[in-house]
């Protein structure tokens, strides 16, 4: 068994013509392209300075690029959150960074996530964006291993130009991200 890896963007260069005749396109132009990956993450329960810096950073670490802290838009006494208190933190990569986000996510952080079998393709919406929910942040190698007592979980949006649901597939396929049979 050969350990190949996947590079999204020779894969979709090699793609573009596959699925121009699949769908009947007759400009290259009009094949859906990745257009942006965001990744969020949530602190709505860290009050401490201290923890949100950590999250800050590992999200740094892992997406190479310094995340934008969040604000609440209101208060909510129940959760005792407060107007304009950070409640989580988001990177919004394009470019070459995104493919090189995308590179690592297929082919080391998503095989390392515990009984992966595959992703749904129910995580597909209407508008062809592709929506993943981790529970640990952990499946990325650059997040230090002694670091365990803080774990927290994710989520990544994955935007395409598709204008539905099946242009979004067959593009999520052509490129490698792993969908169950």
């Amino acid at each position: 068994m050969t350990n190949k890896s996947i590079d999204v963007k020779e894969n979709y260069k090699k793609a573009v013509p596959e699925l121009r005749k699949q769908f009947g396109w007759k400009n290259d132009l009009a094949v859906p392209k990745l257009s942006k990956v965001i990744i969020s993450v949530g602190t709505g329960s860290y009050k401490d300075k201290k923890k949100i810096d950590v999250v800050t950073n590992r999200l740094a670490k892992i997406t190479g690029q310094k995340p934008k802290l969040t604000q609440a838009k209101k208060s909510i006494a129940t959760f005792k959150l407060r107007q304009g208190d950070a409640s989580g933190a988001m990177v919004t990569l394009r470019g070459q960074r995104m493919n090189d986000f995308l590179n690592r996510l297929i082919n080391v952080a998503i095989p390392r996530e515990r009984d992966f079998r595959g992703l749904k393709i129910t995580s597909i919406d209407e508008m062809g964006n592709l929506s993943l929910g981790f529970k640990e942040h952990t499946i990325f190698p650059e997040t230090a291993d002694e670091d365990l007592k803080d774990v927290f979980s994710f989520g990544i949006t994955i935007t395409t130009t598709a204008k539905n649901k099946e242009e979004a597939l067959a593009l999520f396929t052509a490129i490698g991200i792993p969908f169950k049979k």
